[in-house]
């Protein structure tokens, strides 16, 4: 279970601002022709394997929209759903329902999209390798994003610039790699610093200063064995770039400690719900 605690507000001011963008200026023009007093009982269902993640968001959808709407959770953040399953019971009103039926799913679907996805790729890696996710995430819904990782079973890396020293490549490229190294152990403050290679003469060249992770970038599985038989006993390592759930068995079992994968949050593909009425 995720230990990012999303607060009652946090999620509410986040449901508000998508119902603003479906309602504003004139609401649901369509709704509107339904009686006012029909009521319904809808079923939540899954239309394909996945993990469940987001339920809240969708149940603050529904009570910003009507507040007497009962959203009943069948299953939990964080477990397995298989296709039928029935996921949450929603009764109320019908074109209330129906108002916030595409936001309800839109999180719901995103936000299970890289929960699934991410174990996914924790399932391959083994108990012996942590998958991580990055900053590679839609701007302003990385808090989410990152909490969907941790339901799917994955770490959360760094939230923002300011979390830890990532001594990357264009830094590299723009100073001197021991330089920046040793600036950053210099001015940690209780900070951790990760340093990316890309080559195995980068790393030998630094092998021994005081950081805590190395991050091998778009190594071949040689290199990356070579890079953790020589840096283990020094750093946490990682690896990254270009990792699939084709390739990711085969880089975990070089014994790695942390993969890291953008794909996770900036390409899962949304699991797809319904409504049932």
């Amino acid at each position: 279970m995720s230990k990012i605690k999303l607060s009652k507000e946090f999620i509410k001011s986040t449901v508000k601002l998508a119902l603003n963008e479906d309602l504003y200026p004139s609401g649901d023009i369509t709704s509107s022709l339904i009686k006012d007093d029909k009521i319904v009982t809808v079923k939540l269902i899954a239309n394909q394997s996945a993990i469940i993640a987001g339920l809240l968001f969708a149940k603050q959808t529904f009570a910003l929209i009507d507040d007497k709407i009962k959203f009943i959770i069948k299953k939990k953040d964080g477990s397995k759903v298989n296709k039928g399953n029935l996921v949450a019971l929603i009764k109320g009103n019908a074109k209330n329902i129906l108002t916030a039926e595409r936001v309800a799913l839109n999180f719901l679907s995103h936000i299970s999209g890289i929960a699934t996805k991410t174990n996914e790729f924790v399932k391959l890696a083994g108990k012996k390798t942590k998958i991580c996710c990055t900053r590679k995430t839609i701007p302003n819904l990385r808090v989410i994003q990152k909490y969907a990782v941790k339901l799917g079973g994955g770490t959360n890396h760094r939230f923002n610039l300011s979390d830890e020293y990532l001594i990357k490549d264009n830094h590299i490229a723009s100073s001197d790699l021991k330089t920046l190294v040793l600036k950053a152990i210099k001015n940690k403050k209780g900070k951790k610093i990760t340093v990316e290679v890309d080559k195995i003469k980068q790393l030998k060249s630094i092998l021994g200063l005081k950081f805590n992770t190395v991050l091998l970038d778009n190594m071949s599985v040689k290199s990356l064995k070579y890079g953790v038989k020589i840096a283990k006993k020094f750093y946490e390592t990682e690896a990254s770039g270009n990792v699939t759930l084709k390739t990711v068995k085969a880089i975990a079992s070089t014994g790695i400690n942390r993969i890291s994968v953008g794909s996770i949050t900036h390409s899962a593909p949304a699991i797809d719900f319904k409504l049932e009425i």
